[in-house]
């Protein structure tokens, strides 16, 4: 017995949903693999950019004034006088800590690789927040100052002792 009509309509009509099937799922995973290239497009856009602030005139001018300063105690005796006097030298200072606590956020932003950040800067984020700690206790309760860069810091030790 040859089939009716209306079992014809259902074969076709179950094909072409395979196939719209087939297609979506081909599209869904076109879409999430544009989403993971775009993600990592990002991801080298901002490490390029971190890298090239990191070069930039003023970073290094801060580094700079930093290295003058024998021990984090000493830095943390001028960075405070320079604050108290509103010194332009305190607002070189402050442009490090800043990048620290940008780099930070975007880290617990997820806007950032943290294996990226350990591979480029590991153990030296490590002893610049060694080196700013009392600067940066001496500008408030622990915790409540640059707590980003805190984090990171934390983050990194953690990561580089496993």
């Amino acid at each position: 017995m040859s089939p009716n009509w209306a079992e014809q309509v259902t074969a076709v009509a179950t094909a072409i949903g395979a196939v719209g099937l087939l297609a979506a799922i081909g599209a869904a995973v076109f879409g999430a693999l544009q989403v993971r290239e775009a993600r990592h497009n990002r991801q080298t856009q901002l490490a390029a950019d971190l890298l090239r602030r990191w070069e930039e005139d003023e970073l290094v001018e801060a580094r700079q004034l930093v290295a003058r300063f024998q021990t984090r105690e000493d830095l943390a005796r001028a960075f405070t006088g320079y604050r108290a006097r509103n010194a332009h030298e305190a607002f070189v200072l402050y442009r490090e800590l800043d990048y620290f606590e940008q780099l930070g956020a975007l880290d617990r932003l997820g806007a950032l690789n943290f294996e990226l950040v350990r591979l480029l800067l590991g153990q030296r984020l490590l002893d610049r927040w060694d080196l700013w700690q009392p600067s940066i206790d001496a500008m408030g309760p622990e915790g409540s100052v640059y707590p980003n860069f805190a984090e990171l810091a934390a983050k990194m030790r953690r990561t580089l002792a496993a």
